[in-house]
This record gives C-alpha cells, structure tokens and sequence, in this order.
C-alpha cells in the first residue's frame, strides 16, 4: 500500500497541460483580465495553523485501501515545480529529493514567520479574496473574512448502527466509522451521552441543535459527503416508517438496508429544510470519487432531482460540488432549477485546461450565474500543503475559464464587456450573491 502521504501529494499534481498551450486557446487579453480577479473559493480543505490538525476532514483518505491513480495526479507531474516557484521561490528545475528537502526547510520557515497569518499570506499569493473552507471546525489562521465555514453533515444522518452498511465495500468499512465518531462529537458537544429514544426527539434535541450551534459559528453551508456511503437517490421517505425504524433500533440492532436508507431518505430532507431555514446552503459531492470501490454511478446528481423538485426544499440553496464529474452534463441540466447551483471544485487538479474549458462553456452558455468556482485543496505531508494545490487550482481553472470565453466571443456569443462580466460572476460575484459574502 502506498503511504498516505504519497497518497494524499499525488491528489495534489496538477493536471492542466501547459501554459503555452492554454494561452494559444484563449484570447491574450481576457486572460489577462481573468488573472487579476480576486476569487472567492466555494470549496477547499484548508488547514488551521493548529499543530497536527484533526478537523480537517470528517472523511480523509488515510483508512482507504489502496486504489489505483490516474496518471494526471501522480507525484511526479512536473508542474509542481510552477507552484514551488510561485509560492516558495523554489530555484531549482527538478523534483530531485536533495532539492526537496531544501524546499521543506523553506516551507518551514515561511509558515514559522507567517504563524497564525499564514493561510491569509496564502490567498494572498494565490490571489483569492475569500476561501469557504470545508472542515468539521475552525482552527485558528481561519478567521473571517478571509475564511468560511462549511460543515459535515452526514453524521446526522446516521444515528443508529451502521455495521450492516459498511461492510458493503472495503472503503465504506473504513469510512463509517469516522461518521460514528463525529456524531459522538455532535452529541457531546450538546452535552448528551446518549441518542434520545424516538426520532422526534432526535430531531430536536440533536439535529437542529447542531445546525443551529454550526450557523452560530458562523457556518455559512452544510455538506454532504453521502456518495462515499450510499447513491444520492434520497426518495421522499414516510414519515411514520422512519419514526418506526429509529425507535426499533435506536437501542441496538442491525437495521435491513431498506430500513436505513427509508431513514436516511427522511433524515437528509429534513437536514436540508433546516438548513435552509438557518440560511446555510446545502453543498452534495458529486463526482467519481477516490477509492477503490466507489460507486461511480451513485454519484450522478440526477439522481438528486426529486430532492430539487420537493416544494418543501426551496428555501434551501444545494450546491452539487466538483460538478458531477464524469456526469457534468446532467449536473448542466439541473441549473435550470431556481435554488440549485455546480462548483467545478477538483476539476482543475484532474482535468487539463482544454477538458476543462469544454464544461465550463456548456454551463457558461445556459446558466452563467450559476457557477462557482472552487479549488478543493487540501494537504498532507511536507511536499503536499495545500496552499500548493489551491495554487495549481486556481491557475488551471483561470486558464480553462479563459479559453471558454475566448471560444465564445470568438464565436460571436459574447460581448468582450460580458465575458469579462461572467469570468467575474463565476470566479467572484456569484459566490458572493449566494453567501451574501461582503468583499472588499
């Protein structure tokens, strides 16, 4: 098995074929324009400037077995060299472990000058205004304005045993239990020891609690990480049969997965009603996802329209994260829907600039004031920070955003004025409309 930090430094290389190529696709000008935009992130796994930070991720990939890479986010990409350089200064033109460790030292040091600014000094150098950082908590170097907050929300989903569940796939019996261990943290964080005996009682002793407690903090969206643990087909649930299957099994016992999900389906719309009603949106992962054995086709954010047709759920804004993947066309198809938005998070560090391009001129096209930008950086080991994905992020969608609207008003569909205008929408304005994000 690889270790975990090759693993999670691999996840970072940038996928996007080179500069050169990319300004031969789009106009000089615009791209120019588009670099000075100072972005507001949607979606990012930052970390705090806390030793050894625990709340980074509810579901990192350390328990996963080993899984095949695709050959895009191997550690050996050489555009890791551009971010060094960016970010550190890196002098050198290779990855050679004697020049490697001459870059941890200067990782070290700048982060040790830096202290508590450091995550500041990062989107700084990357040029990104505001970064809405997915994490269980804050941590300290993660303080308005500049950093947001997104929460996990999956835990709530699952009060009773999940034994049955995972051992479904090996990924999923690594990644339960992490889901057991935050809704621990949740119940002790409202001062309970134990689950209350009826599903009522769950809902409003634990479930808004937490969301209520999470907008206090200022959270401004919840997140689903559900397409690591089950499809997103979440069906309108009966009420009486999920209050039946809590109560049969909140004290013990494997419920049938037909049981659970009936629960799950039920508990998921009434996170997202809540949600909504706190004024938080409702952000879902959808693409193929890391692992060995995820389940591709559970992650089609089609799947989700029912969800987007409940007339009980339009108080509440859903973000399908990352896009859909390999299923961003239907992710596409589902902007028409007035409270449903796409972030092409992850997309810049898998997809080349020209793959990159050719969705984001799809969506662009149709639903231009639907689409955020994200970076999905995050970190692990000394070679692999995230500032160092969110740098080759932010480069690679600047660039795939640019060579779609070059195409555009090349192909006479848009003014120069209103290219320039959507470039700020998807990598500014937009975000900042949803959140209600005060920038400077």
């Amino acid at each position: 098995m690889k270790t975990i930090r090759i693993l999670v430094t691999a996840l970072f290389a940038w996928s996007g074929s080179s500069a050169a190529d990319a300004q031969e696709r789009s106009d000089p000008s615009l791209a120019a324009f588009i670099a000075t935009i100072k972005a507001v992130d949607n979606h990012a796994h930052t970390n705090s400037t806390a030793p050894h930070d625990q709340d980074a991720d509810a579901l990192p990939l350390d328990p996963l077995p080993e899984f095949p890479l695709p050959t895009r986010l191997r550690p050996d990409n050489p555009e890791w060299i551009a971010a060094y350089k960016a970010l550190y200064g890196y002098p050198h033109h290779d990855l050679s472990e004697a020049h490697l460790v001459e870059l941890r030292a200067t990782m070290k040091k700048i982060a040790g000058e830096q202290g508590d600014k450091f995550p500041e000094w990062v989107l700084d150098k990357i040029g990104t205004e505001v970064m809405v950082a997915n994490r269980i908590a804050m941590g300290p170097g993660l303080a308005p304005p500049r950093f947001r907050w997104a929460s996990y929300v999956d835990a709530l989903m699952l009060p009773l045993s999940t034994k049955a569940e995972a051992a479904v796939t090996p990924d999923r019996q690594a990644l339960y239990p992490l889901e057991e261990k935050l809704l621990k943290r949740y119940l002790k964080d409202l001062g309970l020891v134990k689950l209350p005996p009826t599903l009522d009682g769950y809902l409003s002793a634990v479930v808004t609690p937490t969301l209520e407690r999470q907008q206090e903090g200022k959270c401004i969206a919840v997140k689903f990480e559900a397409a690591y643990l089950r499809s997103l087909n979440f069906d309108e649930a009966s009420e009486a049969t999920a209050r039946a299957v809590y109560a049969k099994y909140v004290a013990g016992g494997e419920p049938a997965h037909t049981e659970y999900k009936t629960l799950q389906d039920f508990l998921f719309r009434q996170i997202a009603r809540e949600a909504g009603r706190l004024g938080m949106a409702v952000h879902i992962h959808s693409f193929e996802g890391a692992g060995g054995f995820f389940g591709v086709a559970g992650s089609d954010p089609l799947l989700l329209e029912p969800v987007f047709n409940d007339p009980t759920l339009r108080g509440t804004n859903f973000v399908i994260v990352h896009g859909g993947g390999v299923f961003a066309d239907h992710a596409g198809t589902l902007l028409m829907k007035p409270n449903v938005y796409v972030d092409f998070s992850i997309m810049p560090l898998i997809y080349t600039p020209n793959r990159l391009a050719r969705i984001l001129r799809d969506w662009l096209a149709q639903f231009p004031g639907k689409v955020l930008f994200g970076s999905d950086a995050f970190g692990n080991g000394p070679d692999a920070g995230w500032e160092v994905a969110a740098w080759l992020s932010s480069k690679t969608a600047r660039e795939g955003l640019a060579i779609a609207l070059s195409d555009m008003l090349r192909n006479g569909e848009v003014t120069r004025d209103r290219a320039e205008e959507i470039a700020t929408m998807v990598l500014r304005s937009n975000a900042s409309g949803l959140y209600k994000l005060p920038l400077r």
